[in-house]
């Protein structure tokens, strides 16, 4: 359970994850050791997942950004599949859909050669029947910021 100063201290986190202690602190009114305590608590329970960097792709030359629903012929392929998605570097998200296909994935590679290999390696794997691929050609709003 969740009160409303961990909500305060989670939607700063949400805004900057590198929000030092301190800063938190002084913004809610609370002691730098209550602060911690509550943040190591609420990482523990698996609310805080961890602290990432937002990386600019295109810096690093990953000029392809797609979405790929993949068709797979039942569900005793799940698992194997979601494993295969997880090792991949360039697949960066893995959902599990209900509609037209089973999974939608969400890569990032540097050329369309690369896509092609990509393509082909999900192609290949067990009980995969075929794949869409949609381009993204550009993008107005990513977050992974949710409504608390």
């Amino acid at each position: 359970m969740v009160n409303d100063l961990d909500i305060k201290i989670l939607n700063i986190l949400q805004e900057k994850g590198r929000t030092k202690r301190s800063e938190i602190a002084e913004k809610i009114g609370m002691s730098i050791p209550s602060v911690s305590e509550r943040m190591n608590k609420l990482e523990e329970k698996g609310i805080i997942q961890g602290y990432y960097a937002k990386l600019d792709k295109k810096f690093f030359n990953y000029d392809i950004m797609a979405f790929i629903m993949v068709r797979s012929e039942s569900s005793k392929h799940y698992k194997a599949l979601t494993q295969k998605a997880e090792k991949n570097p360039y697949i960066l998200e893995c959902h599990s859909i209900l509609g037209e296909g089973s999974h939608l994935l969400k890569a990032v590679v540097k050329n369309t050669d690369a896509l092609e290999k990509l393509l082909s390696e999900i192609q290949s794997w067990p009980g995969v029947l075929s794949t869409q691929t949609n381009f993204v050609l550009s993008t107005s709003k990513e977050t992974a910021r949710i409504e608390l």
